[in-house]
């Protein structure tokens, strides 16, 4: 079968190779993979910035598919049926995470395209236990987006909670800031997107999607427009997608007194200075986030179902498996929002 692989650690060294067709066995599934998402995780990883210590290995984790053969073991999923799945791939099924199904935080999980090989490929295996099954109204297309979907629910609706009266900022209109807003507004909430100038196609298609109020914050006062919808209070809850300092430390100050900030977003390094003093002083929740569990799946597939995700709007661009580097390319390059690779 086709796969794109990480052939050893370093900037590239990724090429589309030829390997065996996995073959399921036990509680594992076999699926023809449809779509692909390009994650960001997957550019740092074609950039070198990983460290990638299990190459060669095949990247991608957000996709769906068919299920084309199944394990002896399996019991609940069937040949024919249209999934997606957790990254998950194996835990030790021993330690507190495991046991409260904190899959995210067991620190010896395998991930699905990081550790052991991915989607982009004629064929992924994943186990029973970490495949969802597509609700018959929501495309293959749409649910390839699952994994970033289910990304943003578990920081929205399980590391804090949102009331409709709830005024949110959120920080970078990245795809994961475009879906977050979405997940919010499900909720009922007043959300405000911050960007910056060189995001102005992005700000604008947010309106589209539904946020209230977009700022570029090189040309306009983002506290007086957070002030003036806050009655000088700040935003009651605040998620920064962009993983810049700066924009952190401008949210920390933006923050209501009491309020939550949530940071969904990764840095570039380990450490930085943030505004600690903010935090200390309004008495700020500030909430770390990782990835996502196998209820945020359940959240996910809900929200795509009831048709509170537009997705057919983020998707614009679909590339086939043979073109994999133009479209990293393209990612890289920023003209897209979401790129989904064919197989």
């Amino acid at each position: 079968m086709k796969a794109v692989s990480k052939l050893a650690p370093g900037y590239d060294n990724m090429s589309l190779v030829e390997l065996e067709e996995p073959i399921a066995s036990e509680d594992k599934i076999k699926i023809k993979v449809a779509y692909t998402g390009i994650c960001g995780s997957d550019i740092h990883t074609f950039k070198g910035e990983y460290n990638s210590k299990n190459t060669p290995v095949v990247l991608g984790h957000e996709f769906s598919g068919i299920v084309v053969e199944v394990g002896q073991n399996v019991s609940k999923v069937q040949v024919g049926d249209r999934v997606t799945s957790e990254t998950t791939f194996t835990t030790c099924g021993q330690c507190i995470y495991c046991q409260e199904k904190d899959y995210n935080l067991c620190p010896h999980r395998t991930g699905i395209g990081t550790q052991v090989n991915g989607s982009l490929a004629d064929y992924v295996i994943a186990r029973e236990e970490s495949v969802h099954l597509i609700p018959d109204n929501v495309s293959l297309e749409a649910a390839a987006l699952t994994e970033p979907i289910a990304c943003c629910v578990h920081a929205a609706l399980e590391k804090t909670t949102i009331h409709s009266d709830d005024k949110v900022l959120v920080f970078g209109p990245g795809p994961i800031g475009l879906l977050l807003c979405q997940v919010v507004k499900s909720q009922g909430a007043f959300v405000i997107l911050a960007g910056i100038t060189k995001d102005s196609k992005r700000l604008e298609l947010a309106k589209e999607l539904g946020v209230d109020v977009v700022v570029d914050t090189l040309k306009e006062d983002l506290a007086e427009i957070i002030a003036n919808y806050t009655d000088g209070y700040g935003a009651d809850k605040v998620f920064d997608c962009s993983g810049a300092v700066p924009a952190v430390n401008q949210g920390l100050s933006l923050t209501k007194k009491k309020g939550t900030f949530v940071q969904v977003g990764l840095f570039a390094n380990k450490k930085n200075e943030i505004d600690q003093e903010s935090i200390i002083q309004r008495e700020i929740n500030y909430v770390g986030c990782r990835s996502q569990k196998p209820s945020s799946w359940n959240l996910a597939l809900d929200l795509l179902a009831s048709g509170k995700i537009n997705t057919d709007k983020m998707i614009t661009k679909v590339a086939e498996l043979d073109d994999w580097r133009i479209a990293f390319e393209t990612v890289m390059a920023g003209d897209e929002i979401k790129v989904l690779i064919k197989s």
